[in-house]
């Protein structure tokens, strides 16, 4: 993809990668990212850019941004891509956050620069996976610039739906389906009824999170290992999205139980 005229571009040259802590990453993205919900994560890696000016310590590196790499929920998650995978050979995005002010492309510029980490770093993983959130209204560009393969939306690779719930209507505050698990310590309905009763409120709203798209990005270490992989892919590669599809997904209102009545309940 070539350059558009009047855009301001980074210097790939002053734009670096280097892990930092979970806790400082967990930090930026609950306070910078949209989600503002932390995530699973194996390898958080730090987005630094070199300023022209050193601070007081002398560190002339700023960091702007942050790329969190985690394994996938789910048993199959590996064997969704293609056989002979292992949770080992595998990782998901999960969140990616870079400050403004840095060029238009500084997002995908860093984002290839986490792949050259990975290979150099963790040789057991073969595949990148992510998804880009429809509900919110990304379609995945970022993927698009960085040669990511499209596979369609989740639903149509059979994936079970997941659910969100609000705690409050007008506006509804949705809570991701992954935050509702590590709430709650399940998504079964009547598990939260009881929960969330517990906890002292009397309503909540759950809706079926809308689908996402869904992309792959093969880590080979060399030509013949990528070309093996690219045959065994499960699913067909497809035209990037180019339209937002729109997903109004019911909202069903729910009561919990009372702290009493739920001693008395055995919903397994």
């Amino acid at each position: 993809m070539g350059k558009v005229e009047g855009k301001h571009y980074c210097d790939a040259t002053k734009v670096s990668i280097a892990p930092i802590s979970k806790s400082i990453a967990k930090d930026m993205i609950i306070k910078k990212h949209y989600t503002h919900a932390w995530t699973m994560c194996r390898y958080a890696l730090g987005i630094y850019h070199t300023m022209d000016e050193k601070d007081i310590f002398g560190n002339d590196k700023k960091l702007i941004g942050v790329a969190v790499y985690g394994f996938p929920v789910g048993a199959k998650a590996s064997t969704s891509v293609c056989e002979g995978l292992t949770k080992d050979n595998i990782l998901e995005l999960t969140r990616l956050y870079v400050d403004d002010g840095y060029g238009s492309n500084i997002e995908s510029c860093s984002l290839g620069k986490t792949f050259q980490w990975l290979k150099d770093n963790d040789k057991n993983i073969k595949v990148l996976l992510s998804y880009a959130n429809n509900g919110q209204g990304h379609l995945g560009g970022i993927y698009k610039a960085t040669n990511w393969i499209y596979q369609g939306l989740n639903t149509d690779i059979a994936l079970m739906p997941n659910w969100g719930i609000s705690l409050t209507k007008d506006p509804f505050d949705w809570i991701h389906s992954r935050t509702v698990f590590n709430n709650w310590g399940s998504g079964n309905l009547e598990h939260l009824r009881k929960a969330i009763g517990k906890q002292g409120y009397k309503e909540f709203w759950r809706r079926e999170e809308p689908p996402k798209h869904r992309y792959i990005q093969i880590l080979s270490q060399n030509k013949k290992e990528k070309k093996d992989l690219m045959k065994r892919l499960k699913h067909e590669i497809r035209p990037y999205p180019k339209e937002l599809n729109d997903y109004n997904t019911e909202v069903v209102h729910h009561t919990t139980y009372a702290p009493e009545e739920s001693n008395e309940i055995n919903f397994w």
